[in-house]
């Protein structure tokens, strides 16, 4: 039987992030159906993925997101609270958690990690 996995994925900056999905699915293809559930930016992801995963539906959880570094503290900030908030949710609920939230310092560098 098929593994069931969601994909929680942030909308900001979207050109990204719906690159890391499609690659995403493509990794998990054969685990159909693969649920996405959209959140609207990094900060949002780890309770998304905290709830996905305390429904008892899926197997593992795939965080995507992209987080740009800007003139502001802003991007060490929600770096810290996702990453951290992700590893809390998988420790606390025992379902493994993707990390694939980019932390990049350029949209180049984001569109050359988001693959295609």
């Amino acid at each position: 039987m098929p593994y069931r996995f969601a994909i929680v994925a942030s909308s900001y900056n979207s050109v990204i992030v719906d690159r890391l999905v499609a690659g995403a699915k493509r990794a998990l293809k054969g685990h159909d159906p693969v649920n996405v559930i959209r959140v609207p930016g990094s900060f949002e992801i780890p309770l998304a993925a905290k709830q996905a995963a305390l429904s008892k539906k899926y197997d593992g959880i795939v965080a995507l997101g992209c987080v740009l570094r800007g003139e502001t503290p802003h991007f060490d900030y929600i770096s810290t609270a996702v990453s951290g908030g992700l590893s809390q949710a998988a420790l606390e609920t025992g379902i493994p958690i993707g990390f694939g939230v980019l932390t990049v310092n350029t949209v180049e560098q984001a569109m050359e990690r988001s693959g295609e």
